[in-house]
């Protein structure tokens, strides 16, 4: 089984193509990055579209039982999730309609400080808010999955422990290994994985040591050494692939509508576009590379079958559903 934790590629046919041609059974999509409400629900038009015309390829994923469907059909199920709780607005209410629409996995912050809580770009973190405290409740009953991904670190361990739910950082990797102000910190790592909480290995070069020269041994023996310290059943892969994308995408991610400005985020004014994948992962074919290496690094079967996608079915077939009772 191969499950992506997160992934925003410019979606097309040979995208879709190439996750059957990867045995991608299934993917966590970024649905909205800076979108209001109602830009997003034009968001997931665009996606029942491709649903209908790609049919033979994708299909919408709300629980882990659409992987089960997809497995057995030969396609790729598609999971939404926003990296900003823009969306929402400033509604608790919406919690409950994105998730109706097909949302599983919510930010609470991306970069900046938001409504709910505080991004990794800021100089102060405050924790999560008021506002946060009453959004995570909701997302728990409703069974929208607290993402961290992009949220700094106090903000982080907060979320996890008023979270009655176990929570994600769907796409970072460890500080110790790569010091991006992105990646987490061993008390963060360790408190949501503690909490029965998930963390998917990114792909994205400024995450990665050495960047686009990050050798495949290097990444798979970071996951090994993560699997030791905070037990395998608590990772997976997020690969936060941008296939296909134009720079003025990471442009947009960067700076939404927030500032004139222009914000290089982790990159710079020398390189402010999307960097340069390593050469073992270019795209969705390229799962295989990593499954081999984390092999090459000493993982057995199982722990491998975890890390690609079985400890990411777990973690949806959980998550993903409303507290009854």
């Amino acid at each position: 089984m191969r499950i992506d934790g997160l992934q925003y590629a410019n979606w097309s046919e040979k995208i879709f193509r190439q996750m059957r041609d990867g045995d991608v059974d299934a993917v966590h999509v970024t649905i909205a990055y800076h979108e209001t409400f109602r830009e997003t629900v034009l968001n997931f038009e665009r996606w029942n579209r491709w649903f209908e015309v790609h049919s033979d390829l994708i299909l919408k994923g709300t629980t882990a039982a659409d992987i089960d469907l997809a497995r057995e059909t030969g396609r790729t199920a598609i999971f939404f999730g926003f990296q900003n709780p823009s969306p929402i607005e400033d509604d608790i209410g919406l919690v409950e309609i994105v998730h109706s629409l097909g949302a599983r996995f919510m930010q609470l912050t991306y970069n900046n400080q938001s409504l709910l809580a505080t991004g990794c770009y800021e100089a102060e973190d405050t924790g999560i808010t008021r506002m946060g405290r009453q959004v995570i409740r909701e997302m728990n009953r409703v069974g929208l999955v607290v993402d961290m991904s992009h949220s700094a670190d106090r903000s982080t361990i907060e979320a996890a422990e008023v979270s009655e739910r176990p929570i994600a950082i769907t796409h970072a990797n460890p500080y110790d290994w790569s010091p991006a102000l992105r990646n987490k910190k061993d008390d963060v790592i360790r408190t949501v994985t503690e909490g029965g909480g998930m963390l998917g290995f990114s792909l994205y070069p400024h995450h990665l040591k050495d960047k686009s020269d990050c050798s495949l041994q290097s990444f798979c023996e970071m996951i090994a050494r993560a699997a030791e310290r905070y037990g395998v059943q608590h990772l997976g892969i997020g690969s936060d692939l941008c296939q296909d994308q134009p720079d003025s995408i990471v442009e947009w991610m960067r700076t939404g509508r927030w500032t004139k400005e222009i914000d290089y985020g982790e990159g710079s004014a020398a390189a402010p576009g999307f960097p340069e994948m390593p050469d073992w992962f270019r795209d969705n074919r390229d799962f295989g590379n990593i499954e081999a290496g984390l092999r090459e690094v000493g993982m057995n079967d199982d722990e491998v079958g975890g890390i690609m996608g079985g400890n990411w079915y777990r973690f949806f077939s959980d998550n993903f559903g409303k507290v009854t009772g």
